[in-house]
């Protein structure tokens, strides 16, 4: 019988940065989610500039990858610090407000496409 080494292979970046992430405290994790949001929404305004002032190449490209890294980045940041920040009492309330929100405009957006599809 031959006895097999097993090796345990160490986390990836993206895992070391995750268990980083869920350990931190919610307020810590609120300023780590805050930090990316204030650099991406401001490079959206300044392609809204860039492409008024008639560079719309450039305002398009830089409005693309603004989302990009809004999509990619913040988003996957948010899942990850989701929960510490649900521990937060105010910041549960609006998240709650938003979601019910959100749901009762797409369920209202849904009956309103349905019933003109129907006429």
């Amino acid at each position: 019988m031959v006895n097999r080494i097993r090796r345990r292979r160490g986390m990836t970046f993206l895992a070391r940065t995750r268990r980083q992430a869920q350990k931190m405290s919610p307020y810590l994790s609120l300023v780590l989610l805050l930090v990316p949001v204030a650099l991406v929404e401001p490079l959206k305004l300044a392609a809204l500039i860039f492409a008024g002032n008639g560079h719309w190449m450039t305002g398009t490209a830089v409005l693309l990858g603004a989302y990009a890294a809004s999509l990619f980045f913040v988003e996957r940041l948010f899942r990850m610090v989701k929960p510490k920040l649900m521990t937060l009492n105010w910041f549960a309330t609006l998240w709650t407000w938003f979601t019910t929100l959100r749901d009762k405009a797409f369920t209202w957006a849904r009956g309103k496409i349905l019933s003109e599809a129907t006429s």
